[in-house]
């Protein structure tokens, strides 16, 4: 008799780094829920029938109140809450209740089951988002509490990946300086040859890699916020 597959919840998972997280999951034999905004629906249905084809992954979609989802595929073990804030542009589409209520349901759900489980969290760095900032604090707060249950809470900051929040961000900042469209993303990958052994250009994948680890049963004893080196804390 085969055991049930473990699921994974990914918000944000339509594009760049959720994408690559779902794919990456999806190959290690998970089962997902995908979370987006109603906008990127054609790009979430795109990722499921990827990786139902390429992995047989069984899928959920959603895109309203995840608490609704019956979950029938087996016990809920992973809930990476991915979704991209820039710091010029509020997720007004998606209120931060709704996110509340996920991660809330996630971890009722892990601490129902059982079983343990794992919370990965992407945070950042005070300069670029306090709100992001904040997942650092309660990530810390989430291990101290959860850890007993076999829960562990990790974050990662992952600075300047190559992926449209990037180019957002570029346009963002070169209308308010004048300055040419490409230049400030130069100036991110000029700065982040300094760390992670001198690689300008990180790729989502790297990311991906990371995530897969942090909700495997080899990092059951890990609590850590990883970025690359950018900070050390």
């Amino acid at each position: 008799m085969s055991l049930p597959r473990r699921v994974a919840i990914i918000t944000g998972a339509a594009e760049g780094i959720g994408r690559a997280v779902a794919r990456r999951l999806a190959r290690d034999g998970y089962d997902l829920g995908l979370f987006d905004l109603p906008r990127a629906a054609p790009r979430l249905a795109d990722l499921a029938d990827t990786v139902q084809r390429e992995h047989g992954a069984k899928v959920t979609l959603v895109q309203g109140d995840v608490t609704r989802e019956k979950d029938e595929r087996g016990g809920l073990y992973a809930m990476i809450a991915n979704a991209g804030v820039a710091v010029n542009m509020p997720l007004h589409e998606t209120p931060t209740s709704e996110l509340d209520r996920m991660l809330d349901h996630a971890v009722r759900q892990m601490l129902a089951q059982g079983t343990g489980g794992r919370l990965v969290g992407a945070a950042s760095h005070a300069a670029y988002c306090a709100g992001k900032f904040g997942v650092r604090a309660l990530t810390q707060c989430a291990a101290m509490d959860y850890g007993k249950h076999g829960i562990t809470a990790n974050a990662y900051a992952p600075g300047a990946i190559e992926t449209a929040l990037l180019d957002n961000l570029d346009a963002y900042h070169t209308a308010k300086s004048g300055e040419k469209r490409g230049s400030w993303a130069r100036w991110v990958r000029r700065e982040a040859r300094g760390v992670g052994g001198g690689r300008a250009n990180w790729d989502v994948r790297d990311v991906a890699k990371l995530v897969s680890w942090l909700v495997s049963d080899e990092a059951a004893f890990v609590t850590v916020i990883v970025d690359g080196g950018m900070v050390f804390d």
